[in-house]
């Protein structure tokens, strides 16, 4: 019992010995797998896995930071802000984070992978999780003590209600329509701007968000991945009828 004690109090120092990283992550999962099914996405149920993969960057973190972005100056956001992030997709040790060049990222790998014929999908669940931390508005603003206190709980405001409420999502998504690039970046830039405002009048009135919030956030999220999913099928449609006109 004495050498159990003692290993157990090994085990604890160790572990506060530990640099402490804030793991902070945005909807916890099956609010995440909801944004994807609603969305339409034959993936749906891989759409936590990028918090899985997450979860393993005890050194060099390289997933971490596609998941935020710490507003820290509080500006607007726009679709020049989303396309200056492109570039850092997958960089690290990137503070402030850069989840809506993520999303462009994500989908410019999906576009190469299929151009070279493999197997593209697996980008397109790290796009539907992307997609999702979007709208969540503590992955918008500033990581400070009210977003360290307050995160966890409004990750999970609607985690125990969300699976049984996918019709209601799909009923009320509104997807937006998604040409071309430019066009993604400005509905990322929406979302998100709608996000921060959110996050700053919680923060205004000290409280975390009501269910209708979070619901109306995760709307906008399965909308955007819907639109997406669209956009990419057109495009590769008309690929494929090019390529057959020219080989007949």
């Amino acid at each position: 019992m004495r050498f159990l004690t003692l290993r157990i109090a090994a085990i604890t120092a160790l572990f506060f010995a530990q640099p402490f990283q804030p793991d902070a992550n945005a909807w916890h999962d099956k609010t995440h797998l909801s944004v994807a099914e609603a969305a339409g996405f034959d993936l749906w149920y891989s759409a936590a896995a990028p918090d899985v993969a997450k979860s393993k960057e005890m050194f060099g973190p390289v997933e971490s930071p596609n998941h935020y972005y710490n507003n820290n100056a509080n500006k607007r956001v726009t679709p020049e802000m989303v396309m200056a992030q492109v570039e850092r997709y997958n960089q690290t040790n990137d503070d402030e984070g850069h989840l809506y060049g993520a999303i462009i990222g994500a989908v410019r790998d999906y576009q190469a992978m299929k151009k070279s014929g493999k197997y593209a999908n697996y980008p397109l669940v790290y796009c539907a999780h992307y997609c999702g931390d979007l709208s969540m508005p503590l992955h918008n603003t500033r990581y400070d003590d009210f977003n360290k206190q307050r995160h966890s709980i409004n990750d999970g405001i609607i985690e125990n209600s969300v699976r049984n409420n996918i019709g209601y999502i799909q009923r009320m998504m509104r997807p937006p329509v998604i040409e071309s690039e430019a066009d993604l970046a400005r509905e990322i830039a929406a979302v998100a701007e709608s996000a921060r405002k959110l996050g700053l009048k919680i923060r205004r009135e000290n409280r975390d968000m009501t269910v209708d919030e979070t619901y109306a956030q995760v709307i906008r999220s399965a909308s955007l991945f819907n639109a997406i999913l669209s956009w990419l099928e057109r495009t590769q449609t008309l690929a494929g009828e090019r390529a057959a006109a020219i080989t007949n």
